[in-house]
């Protein structure tokens, strides 16, 4: 919607930051479908809406899945992913004793191989967990209100500079 009423001139630089690949569109459905209920065709819908355009318009496939907040997984997204070209795929949500198995074992990214039974490892999906979900990792709460972090500062004239410590 926001690139439906943008000039022809804003048009132009953003094909142009997509040709020079400094823009890259991730996911590209119309949506992220939630995967609690969705039936496939649907997902697949979605997906091939939003591909579509971005086809025809700039010229680009995307090769990322993305999804932020869905509640839950099933193997047919990292399948239809597959399916789809995309080379890898992140997802935040996840149940906590997953997440506290996969987080003790170091395998938030994996390779998750749906309906291996039936095609073994073709299409196996690069899979990344958000570890703070879709938040900032520890240090960079800026809000002092709750965390009491300290905020990022890269002026080595301040007192407070800490961009050293912090990278």
């Amino acid at each position: 919607m926001w690139y439906e009423v943008q000039t022809q001139e804003v048009k132009d630089q953003v094909k142009q930051l997509i040709k020079e690949g400094r823009f890259e569109f991730v996911n590209g459905g119309w949506s992220m479908h939630d995967e609690a209920t969705p039936h496939y065709e649907d997902m697949i819908n979605n997906m091939m809406k939003g591909h579509e355009f971005l086809l025809s318009e700039f010229g680009v496939k995307p090769r990322m899945g993305w999804q932020l907040d869905p509640f839950g997984h099933s193997s047919a997204t990292p399948r239809l992913f597959a399916d789809m070209g995309f080379e890898a795929w992140m997802f935040a949500r996840l149940d906590w004793a997953d997440k506290d198995k996969r987080t003790a074992e170091k395998s938030m990214n994996h390779l998750w191989r749906p309906f291996s039974k039936h095609f073994g490892n073709q299409k196996q999906m690069l899979t990344g967990i958000m570890k703070y979900h879709y938040c900032w990792p520890d240090g960079y709460f800026y809000d002092t209100r709750w965390l009491n972090d300290d905020p990022f500062i890269s002026n080595k004239k301040y007192t407070t500079f800490n961009a050293d410590q912090k990278t």
